[in-house]
């Protein structure tokens, strides 16, 4: 039997790729990678195309010593036109590392799971969103855009289950506060496409879909899955980590987070616009592969034989 296509109109023309992976990615190293590789990193994935890395971030060094030369990364760059190099930024102290790096756009980040809140940044939802007020007055005031994550949308290592309406509500909060786009994460894998979607739906009703992105892992097998079902509702923007890098420090478990060359792939044989090459992606994958000597967990790299 032949299944009916879905209707082209359903799925975006252009999808913007966000490429985490030089930060989400390299943060759960345990060995401490050079300075001059994640550099050598981010111009490698600007020259296959991505217009938005994250190229560190400002965190004490004490809990993310993978990113205490985040500084010298920004400073080291031969910096692409057109392309946004991106920080998170937890509280002042950090956005002031990052204005003075010169980072074109910053993050925060919060949890729609309480526990996981005060797991990863020590303190409730509603102190995390109280936290990040004056970061986003002060980003506002030197002309820098501020985006905003949500951690655990479809799952939490301590909590389990996590409702949509708790997702919208930080979500909305937010974009009320100023965050020009909501990254939605699946920070332990745990998601489906049914599940992807009513949460897609509940944070829609609160945020315009124009203003939402999503952060898949793919701890679980289902990032693409996901990806594909976020597609079809009308989101057009995707985070994704060259050599499918990364996990979550404070996950138990937690695998990388979905592959950028699976991602582009799959958005290449869907007729999606990126703006991104795949071939310079798989070799930006295979370099970080090698310095980190290990395999890629891309599964396209793989296919291309890249071990």
């Amino acid at each position: 039997m032949t299944l009916p296509a879905l209707p082209r109109s359903a799925l975006p023309a252009f999808v913007r790729m966000v490429e985490v992976g030089p930060r989400d990615g390299l943060q759960n190293e345990k060995t401490i990678v050079p300075t001059a590789v994640k550099i050598a990193l981010v111009e490698r994935l600007a020259d296959a195309g991505l217009s938005v890395i994250e190229a560190g971030s400002f965190v004490s060094p004490k809990w993310v010593p993978q990113m205490g030369d985040s500084a010298e990364v920004f400073a080291g760059l031969a910096r692409k036109p057109g392309v946004r190099y991106a920080a998170l930024t937890p509280n002042l102290k950090g956005l002031e590392g990052a204005l003075a790096a010169k980072a074109d756009e910053v993050a925060v980040f919060g949890a729609a799971s309480e526990s996981f809140s005060q797991k990863n940044i020590n303190c409730s939802i509603a102190e995390s969103l109280d936290r990040f007020a004056p970061v986003m007055e002060q980003a506002k005031a030197a002309g820098v855009p501020a985006r905003g994550y949500v951690s655990c949308v479809l799952g939490c290592p301590y909590e389990g289950e996590i409702a949509p309406s708790a997702v919208a509500e930080v979500a909305a909060r937010l974009y009320a506060m100023g965050c020009y786009e909501i990254s939605l994460g699946d920070t332990i894998g745990t998601g489906t496409p049914a599940k992807a979607q009513a949460m897609i739906a509940a944070v829609a009703a609160r945020v315009p879909m124009d203003k939402i992105a999503v952060h898949f892992h793919d701890t679980y097998g289902q990032a693409l899955a996901n990806l594909y079902a976020a597609l079809t509702m009308g989101v057009a923007v995707v985070d994704s980590s060259v050599a499918g890098l990364g996990g979550c420090p404070y996950a138990k478990g937690a695998s990388g987070n979905v592959a950028s060359e699976d991602v582009l792939y799959m958005l290449n044989g869907l007729g999606i616009e990126t703006g991104v090459d795949l071939d310079r992606l798989i070799a930006a994958g295979a370099f970080i592969s090698d310095a980190l000597g290990r395999p890629t967990a891309s599964k396209v790299a793989r296919a291309r034989g890249c071990a």
